[in-house]
């Protein structure tokens, strides 16, 4: 067959002028405005949208359609959009499977077949047998919007309790079944939040939750006191015993875990999400009490791992970077404590399985995994494909071997297989992604921020990309919490880095890259270092000639939503298209939703005192937008995300559309039967996906896959 080889030419050329036409974007809502004024400190603020915080309210609703349609509008007008959805349907149509772990008689893993709205549980026997559906998620909804949010077995893996996560929703149900026949044991519990199931032998388990909020919205209402529960099987919910918690002992974060030996309950209390109380009780001896071995909520420490009395603890007291002590049950406090596994200048982890303790170290945001037994002997040091992440090693202490992932940004996720008594890895499962990980390169680079501060920062990209300026950039970064963002591979980032694009990740302060004292420097008044690392790396980027201004996009979610919000908002000029997603955008009242008031360690809150309040208002993203010319942004939310409610993004965007006087788009996408990220059916995420390569591309002026 001839070619047109004219017309095909001219057909491109066509497509390339329709993609760089500007989009006409209908005209935004008329957002209502409401005369609402707070006084903090004698300062009265305004807060004109607080309406929007009324997620039931018709009004909201009405508000929520009209935008919507301003956002589908423009993503349809797109002309490249319905080629980048393919191909990423493309791209993710591969099997995908999780790591296999033993229960009982029967070895469990996950899998999806490529584009299943939600992973399969499957399990077979021994390594050899045949493998069948355990639990399916795809059959808890029709649209695949209901997922696996936890599943947990009885010692002998006689029994599971699985929790469920309808619409996204921290909220949760719980499920128990008899493994052998799958038949459903006592009734559903109901309203479990932020929880483990943790079994006490084949009677019953422990889980926490709260009281659900009795007035207002379920979806934002504040949730305080958070306690933990023993259920026993065959019995209501409405009679479980109250183990910890409730108004005596007030904690907003409670977990209860047991020893695999069974012989202790653990219990860690809380009031902000770093640092924690440890309680341990003694369950060989009938109404034996609860003992406290740390009162010290400014620190972290579990108990990893124990041989009869003999506690294996895992702390930060004492060691920003942490260890691992020793201690005797019958005298737990710190002053007894022995170190095992001492600090070390890289942020060290521990997992246990085989009756080895695995030490997961943190060097410059990449894994370090050494092996040690139960006297701190150390025994191997396990030899990794990379620099990137490995997870896993964990499992029961009989295990003879054990199971991890390694990833990275140009290593696909592979299962390993590791022998624990000679320290040799197989490789057990390769990803079928369609990638060639030797066409590409990830290098780290170390630049100085603003008050010359040395921050990491893995740039990623097709070997052979001329460093001219012009490569459209996605700088993606967190920065808080004590959360370490580590090299991973993303299907997604694929669309990226095929196109000639570049992948950026800086590893900020407020994350706990280099321990402690890394997230205390981007917390409370020091959150400021979190944006300047943030703005910092963008220059570099520009100074290098990775990229520039028209080319560079920023993105964050959650805590890194906050991030590009105040990055927007500080520095409008920096980049040319910004994605805050499920963003905290009002730091002056997010402590009065869901559980947010647990956050006030890395934030502070409005209420602290004068200087915490000034430092706040200057930052808050929502209030710190002033008329200017702001990147095109689409800004991210979803209908059921409890943790960050979706009122920070209407506010924040509802500003943003107000302020903006450039002629960049400012859009909102609401996903609907979707939370905080979490439990996302396969079609949700690639069109979250789609929209933002394709809003990106558009707004950069560069058509995907034209010349591919």
């Amino acid at each position: 067959m001839k070619r047109n080889y004219a017309a095909l030419a001219a057909l491109l050329l066509s497509t390339a002028a329709q993609a760089q036409a500007p989009i006409k974007t209908l005209p935004y809502p008329q957002t209502k405005k409401v005369d609402t004024v707070t006084t903090y400190f004698g300062t009265k603020v305004a807060d004109p949208f607080r309406w929007l915080e009324n997620d039931q309210a018709p009004d909201t609703k009405s508000w929520v359609q009209d935008e919507n349609k301003v956002t589908q509008n423009y993503l349809a007008q797109i002309p490249f959009r319905e080629t980048v959805r393919k191909r990423l349907e493309t791209l993710w149509n591969y099997e995908k499977y999780g790591a296999p772990y033993k229960e009982g008689k029967y070895t469990y893993f996950s899998k999806n077949s490529g584009l299943q709205s939600q992973s399969v549980v499957y399990r077979q026997v021994g390594s050899e047998g045949k493998p069948e559906v355990f639990l399916d998620p795809n059959t808890f909804s029709k649209d695949g919007t209901t997922s696996l949010a936890g599943l947990s077995f009885t010692k002998d893996g006689s029994l599971a309790a699985y929790q469920i996560s309808e619409g996204g929703s921290d909220w949760r149900k719980v499920i128990v079944l008899r493994t052998d026949t799958k038949a459903i044991v006592g009734d559903t519990l109901k309203d479990v939040k932020f929880s483990g199931l943790a079994w006490k032998g084949n009677d019953g388990f422990y889980y926490s939750s709260y009281d659900k909020p009795k007035a207002g919205s379920q979806l934002a209402g504040k949730t305080q006191i958070h306690k933990l529960y023993y259920h026993k099987l065959g019995t209501p919910q409405s009679t479980d015993k109250l183990i910890f918690g409730g108004e005596k002992t007030p904690r907003r974060y409670i977990g209860g875990s047991v020893t695999e030996d069974q012989r202790f309950l653990v219990i860690s209390g809380a009031n902000t999400t770093t640092g924690n109380e440890l309680y341990i009780q003694d369950l060989s001896k009938p109404n034996s009490p609860i003992v406290q071995v740390v009162d010290n909520e400014k620190n972290n420490v579990d108990v990893i791992d124990n041989v009869g009395s003999k506690l294996y603890l895992f702390t930060d007291l004492g060691a920003p970077n942490n260890r691992v002590v020793t201690v005797d049950a019958a005298n737990p406090k710190p002053a007894n404590w022995k170190n095992l596994i001492p600090e070390t200048q890289n942020v060290l982890h521990v997992s246990s399985v085989g009756g080895k303790l695995f030490a997961n170290y943190l060097k410059d945001a990449t894994s370090l995994i050494e092996q040690y037994d139960m006297a701190g002997k150390k025994e191997h040091s396990i030899a990794l494909p990379g620099l990137g992440t490995a997870g896993g090693f964990g499992g029961k202490k009989d295990e003879k071997e054990t199971y991890y992932t390694f990833t990275s940004y140009v290593y696909p996720p592979t299962i390993f297989k590791y022998d624990i008594a000679t320290g040799k890895s197989t490789v057990f499962k390769k990803a079928g992604v369609q990638f060639d990980p030797s066409k590409y390169e990830s290098k780290q680079v170390f630049y100085n921020s603003k008050d010359g501060t040395r921050v990491p920062m893995i740039i990623t990209y097709k070997k052979g990309m001329v460093l001219n300026g012009k490569n459209p950039t996605l700088l993606y970064a967190y920065g808080g919490f004590n959360s370490s963002v580590t090299p991973a591979f993303s299907t997604s980032n694929i669309v990226l880095l095929e196109n000639g694009g570049i992948y950026a990740v800086p590893n900020i302060r407020g994350g706990g890259e280099y321990g402690e004292k890394w997230h205390l420097a981007g917390t409370k008044l020091q959150k400021q270092n979190v944006f300047d690392d943030f703005i910092a790396a963008a220059e570099y980027l520009k100074a290098n000639k990775y990229t520039d201004t028209d080319h560079l996009a920023l993105s964050g979610g959650s805590n890194g939503g906050l991030l590009v919000g105040a990055t927007m908002a500080q520095r409008p000029d920096l980049a040319k298209v910004a994605f805050p997603a499920v963003g905290v955008m009002d730091m002056l009242r997010y402590n009065q939703f869901t559980a947010g008031a647990g956050w006030a360690y890395d934030y502070g809150t409005a209420q602290d005192s004068k200087e915490m309040f000034e430092y706040l208002y200057k930052y808050s993203p929502y209030h710190a937008l002033k008329p200017a010319s702001y990147p095109a942004t689409m800004v991210t939310t979803a209908d059921h995300d409890d943790r960050v409610v979706p009122a920070h993004s209407f506010k924040f965007a509802s500003r943003l559309q107000e302020t903006q006087k450039g002629d960049a788009p400012v859009l909102i996408r609401i996903e609907t039967k979707a939370g905080h990220g979490a439990g996302r059916s396969t079609a949700q995420v690639i069109g979250e996906q789609t929209d933002k390569w394709s809003f990106m591309f558009q707004n950069m002026g560069v058509t995907p896959y034209q010349n591919n």
